[in-house]
């Protein structure tokens, strides 16, 4: 035991001084003194980060430039310069570099941070005449888009304000300039460190332009300039001098009685020569003040004056008075400077053309007025005729140049020296396609007229761009053409960019298909199809596509008493190698007459019919051309049926005939045209059997139906013309005519035409008739009457299809969306048309009239929906009602 003892003593004491000899090789911990005066240098032994709960320490700690092993000076650039950096990253709400312990040379620190919360939802209200509501949905949508807020977003006082001044600015761009936003946060009781954010919005009152007043216009009047403005327009008032070159009176009610009271003076025929001299009527546009879009107007002022010869012309000052709580008068100085003209134009560079015919491309003459604009169209790009660049790129000059530059300035005339580059002729090298995933590459070069070797032409580049938009198979507004130069070799690549948009069309659909009363439509357009890839499984991704090629399925029916079903196939480049197209299509429609006492079948009409189409593409007149020829056969089956006028026929009828039709399609954009034109006129041709047939001997009866014959002429016009912006004027003709061979036998009941209504667009359910709309009347409303006469020799009048039809259609259209998911636009329109039982009474200018207004929606998936109000002008054919409100709905392209 004695042992025991003196063994734990012994170690006892080896370990007290193996202790005190190590504590004496460590320094001891140091006070920490901060002297400003006298920097320290320390090694940094140790870093620690606190309060970071939702950060990572290493990369707050990589961020910061500190780290372990640095020499820093206390208190030096080093700790100053990693708060800043960590201050930038705008997450912290708070940063403290600490010391937390001293070792000699060795120091520690610790990063203490305090994290900004994070968003978790975020919302809209609207304060009230002192409540406050939640933000109508459209707006609070709007702003949502806007604002571009995340969940869990760091919530930093900049994205606050930048967020109020985005909601201010959308208020603003409405005209309500005395918005104010107010924001506010609230903790997460649900999320640690998160807030919820909500922005109070006051929008007040709307704030409307009073009066435009313009000062230093001497050529202009202040009508005129403001009529210059598209955006920013004065309330409705009564016109009584704007000028402040003349007397400023300003509208009051005592004015405008004053104006009413002179109206009820004048004649008719007076009130419009006074309404033009002294009222500005502005009924349709806005009359907010958006500061921006007066910026924009101002520049259309300016644009006005240049074009007018004021090449100088400036807008010296501007500035707006309040004229009463929500209303503001717009003053804006103007000098116009001098008004200026051609003088001489010189020519330098130019070898392949001479100055005179440069000159008369130019159209510029001596003493026409000094317009910049309209020089840079004819020098560059006109849209309506040739100009310099295109006389020379359109022969191959891709790096041809032209610089105006004005050498003399006398008085008020101005010298332009036109100095030319006109390089060498670029050949084609390689055609590069972006964008194409589904249609296949040789589809899209088919159709290109630059191809590798050809001589560059802007002309076909242009023309390129318009057959790409037409096929249907890409965005039109987003069709790019790059060409690349290559200077060194005098080549150029040109890369074409599409954009592919969803050409199939699904159509499940039912409508009100008049006796038949609801028909349902089933139907599948495959608009890109490739029969070859029909053949191999993988190629169906959901469908087999790529080729071109166009395979139409469609199926409409109401039970037993109508139904009808066809199929066709097209080929546009037939064998390949010329746009030579095939078209092969079926059809059979089955029309049961119903007994309503005994629901049994009394009598139907059976159309089987096969028809095959070639067509071609012309070069002359020029290459916007087609003749499209094809063979029909129709085999009719008709027992006791109704709908053929006065003419009652059972038995078998066919029908071979023979169409020739010419057309021409220059329109730029087929969904929404804004150029161009589409022009076509149609033959079609039986064979005359009448001419052939032996006359009828006295008690014979020949059916005269057996083999149906006549002639058919169809003309069809439509035209587009874009005056302003995205707005769209359209004009449509249309005439179609039946005729005999035979002068003694009468025009069959076959193929006439039946008008009135939505067209039956998509649903042609009078079977062996041509349906023609008429909006503003019922579905065959405009038919003519023709007598007929009972059994016991009674005249009555009957409505039959007609042997001659004129329709007349002006329409003016605007864009609600252009979003190849979903093109909108708005339409209103005037038409009118006629339809006659023979040629004695044919008439062109006797029509019925409507008019209204609609929207079309056109969606890749299911087509053209339109939706259109008509009120009928006219009264009824037969009736002396007139016709009156009436709601179409359509589907599908209407031609006529």
């Amino acid at each position: 035991m004695h042992k025991i003892h003196f063994l734990l003593l012994s170690l006892l004491l080896f370990a007290g001084q193996a202790l005190a000899q190590f504590n004496l090789n460590k320094p001891p911990a140091t006070t920490f003194n901060l002297s400003y005066s006298n920097p320290q240098e320390y090694e940094i032994a140790g870093i620690e980060v606190t309060g970071a709960n939702s950060l990572d320490a290493a990369s707050i700690i990589s961020v910061s430039g500190l780290k372990i092993g640095d020499k820093i000076m206390i208190p030096g650039e080093k700790i100053s310069g990693a708060i800043k950096k960590l201050w930038k990253q705008g997450i912290l709400g708070d940063i403290q570099v600490l010391v937390k312990k001293v070792e000699g040379n060795f120091i520690f620190l610790e990063i203490k941070l305090a994290e900004r919360p994070r968003l978790s939802k975020f919302g809209f209200r609207e304060r009230k005449k002192g409540s406050v509501e939640n933000l109508k949905k459209t707006d609070a949508d709007e702003l949502k888009e806007k604002l571009h807020l995340i969940r869990g977003r760091v919530v930093t006082d900049a994205l606050v304000r930048n967020s109020e001044l985005r909601i201010l600015r959308f208020y603003r761009a409405k005209g309500f300039l005395n918005a104010k936003v107010e924001s506010k946060k609230e903790p997460d009781p649900v999320l640690k460190n998160s807030v919820v954010l909500n922005f109070v919005i006051s929008k007040g009152k709307k704030v409307r332009i009073n009066e435009i007043f313009f000062t230093g216009n001497e050529f202009a009047s202040g009508e005129k300039l403001e009529g210059k403005m598209k955006k920013t327009k004065e309330k409705l008032r009564v016109s009584l001098g704007k000028n402040l070159n003349r007397d400023l009176l300003k509208l009051d009610t005592l004015k405008f009685k004053n104006v009413v009271n002179r109206l009820k003076e004048l004649q008719l025929s007076e009130v419009g020569e006074y309404l033009g001299k002294n009222v500005n009527l502005n009924i349709f546009a806005s009359t907010k003040f958006d500061k921006s879009l007066f910026e924009e107007d101002k520049d259309h002022i300016l644009s006005y004056y240049h074009a007018q010869g004021y090449r100088d012309a400036e807008i010296l000052w501007d500035s707006t008075v309040q004229a009463s709580p929500f209303d503001l008068d717009l003053y804006i100085g103007i000098d116009e400077g001098e008004r200026y003209y051609h003088r001489n134009i010189l020519w330098n560079g130019n070898y392949l053309y001479d100055d005179k015919y440069l000159g008369k491309i130019l159209g510029i003459r001596k003493g026409d007025v000094y317009n910049k604009a309209n020089l840079d169209k004819r020098l560059n790009f006109n849209p309506t005729g040739l100009d310099i660049s295109s006389l020379y790129m359109d022969d191959g000059y891709l790096f041809f140049n032209i610089q105006p530059v004005e050498v003399a300035v006398v008085g008020d005339s101005i010298d332009l020296e036109m100095r030319i580059y006109e390089g060498s002729q670029a050949t084609v090298n390689r055609i590069l396609l972006k964008g194409n995933n589904v249609t296949s590459d040789e589809v899209i070069l088919r159709e290109i007229r630059t191809l590798p070797g050809y001589k560059f032409s802007r002309r076909d580049i242009i023309r390129t761009q318009t057959q790409l938009s037409q096929m249907g198979y890409f965005d039109p507004e987003q069709i790019g053409i790059t060409p690349l130069p290559n200077p060194n070799d005098g080549t150029v690549d040109i890369e074409y960019q599409v954009v592919e948009t969803p050409s199939n069309q699904i159509e499940l659909s039912g409508g009100w298909g008049g006796v038949f009363g609801f028909v349902g439509s089933l139907g599948l357009v495959i608009n890109n199809f490739s029969l070859k890839k029909a053949l191999q499984l993988k190629e169906w991704n959901p469908l087999p596509s790529g080729d071109g090629q166009r395979l139409a399925i469609r199926a409409q029916a109401n039970g037993r008493q109508f139904q009808s079903y066809s199929v066709s196939f097209t080929e546009p480049w037939l064998g390949g190698r010329k746009p030579n197209s095939l078209t092969v299509s079926f059809n059979h429609s089955r029309q049961n007459r119903i007994d309503p006492v005994t629901n049994r079948t009394v009598g139907n009409l059976y159309i089987s019919g096969v028809t095959v189409g070639i067509g071609k593409r012309l070069t002359w007149p020029d290459d916007y051309f087609v003749w499209n020829n094809s063979v029909s056969f129709l085999y009719y089956d008709i027992q006791n049926i109704q709908g053929f006028g006065l003419i009652a026929y059972n038995g078998i009828a066919r029908n071979i005939n023979f169409n020739s039709t010419i057309s021409r399609n220059s329109v730029d954009n087929p969904m929404y045209p804004r150029h161009g034109s589409i022009v076509s006129f149609g033959v079609t041709l039986t064979p005359p059997y009448s001419m052939f047939r032996d006359p009828a001997e006295e008690g014979e009866t020949i059916n005269n139906f057996e083999w149906i014959e006549f002639n058919k002429f169809m003309f069809d016009n439509s035209w587009y013309v874009n005056p302003v912006a995205n707005l769209v004027i359209s004009g449509r003709i249309h005439f179609g005519f039946i005729g005999r061979y035979n002068p003694s036998q009468a025009i069959g009941p076959f193929e006439r035409f039946n008008l009135g209504g939505a067209g039956l667009a998509g649903q042609n359910l009078l079977l062996g008739t041509e349906v023609i709309g008429l909006r503003g009347y019922e579905d065959g409303q405009v038919r003519p009457f023709e007598t007929g006469y009972t059994d016991s020799g009674i005249p009555f009048q009957q409505p039959v299809d007609g042997v001659a039809y004129n329709k007349y259609v002006l329409e003016l259209r605007y864009p609600l969306s252009l979003n190849p998911a979903a093109t909108i636009y708005g339409v209103g329109f005037l038409e009118g048309g006629n339809n006659f039982a023979n040629y004695q009474t044919y008439n062109p200018f006797k029509n019925y009239k409507a008019v209204g207004f609609g929207v079309r929606i056109f969606m890749p998936a299911f087509g053209l929906i339109g939706l259109d109000w008509a009120y009928g002008l006219d009264p009824i054919p037969g009736t002396n009602t007139i016709s009156g409100s009436r709601f179409h709905f359509t589907i599908g392209q209407q031609i006529r």
